[in-house]
């Protein structure tokens, strides 16, 4: 196994450990590895991310079905309609400059954290006050 395989199976091992246990999306673990650990450019660590987690999502999504957590209607709405925003996504990515996406996900980032670190004060505010 190549260096760079090797490290591509460590992210994905961690990724996914991280997935399953918080419910994150893989992107969000994913793309910064790749980009960092491996070196690929955010359009290559994307699109990568993207077929990464094909098989993370089936398998987390066949054992939340096996404890009744999904609504199978709703995610196959959700899913059917993701199509073509994934289309759209992918056509919106090779037209902006890369340094559009980076700030762009970086800016996601930023929002995610705001949003975990505002819940955790209102959860521990509850707790608190209970």
């Amino acid at each position: 196994m190549d260096g760079d395989l090797l490290l591509a199976a460590i992210i994905g091992v961690f990724a996914g450990i991280a997935s399953g246990l918080l419910g994150i999306g893989g992107g969000i673990l994913f793309v910064p590895a790749l980009t960092l650990v491996l070196g690929l450019g955010t359009v290559e660590a994307e699109a990568t991310s993207l077929l990464a987690i094909v098989p993370v999502a089936l398998v987390g999504s066949w054992n939340q079905r096996r404890y009744g957590n999904i609504r199978v209607r709703d995610a196959g709405v959700i899913g059917l309609l993701s199509i073509g925003g994934a289309v759209a996504g992918v056509a919106l990515a090779n037209v902006l400059p890369e340094v559009a996406l980076r700030i762009g996900f970086a800016l996601l980032m930023l929002n995610l954290a705001r949003q975990l670190v505002a819940r955790g004060i209102r959860d521990r505010r509850a707790r608190l006050a209970s």
